[in-house]
């Protein structure tokens, strides 16, 4: 059964969404709400909740069921990810091959057109995420 998200209004109910969404690996759920949500608001929902676990989910969210629609709002979303509290750390505890989900979807992101960002700004975010 598909979890329901609705626009989380404050950072307690972003996180009850996000272990939700966790707990039942549920993608799409996932990219409902990367979708309902405005990018610009992360860093301040997730507050200081980011774990390896959440960029992965959201990661494969993006990737999965966001980018191949709205390409713009995937980079958005990667960028105000970027801005998050513990985003370095939990970028450090990467695996190798958690890193190469990261890189499939920002090639993914270079192949798409969007007047969001330029293949400039991807290389430059590319660097945040240490590509």
């Amino acid at each position: 059964e598909k979890l329901h998200v609705s626009e989380p209004s404050n950072a307690y109910d972003f996180g009850q969404i996000i272990n939700a969404v966790n707990a039942s690996k549920d993608k799409a759920a996932c990219a409902d709400l990367l979708t309902i949500t405005d990018p610009k608001k992360l860093p301040v929902l997730l507050s200081n909740k980011l774990e390896g676990e959440i960029l992965l989910i959201f990661i494969q969210s993006l990737e999965h069921y966001v980018a191949g629609k709205d390409p713009g709002l995937a980079y958005q979303h990667l960028f105000y990810l970027s801005k998050a509290e513990r985003f370095k750390v939990v970028l450090a505890l990467l695996s190798k091959s958690e890193k190469e989900e990261v890189q499939q979807l920002f090639d993914l992101l270079s192949e798409s057109q969007s007047d969001q960002y330029s293949l400039e700004d991807l290389e430059s975010l590319k660097k945040i995420y240490e590509l």
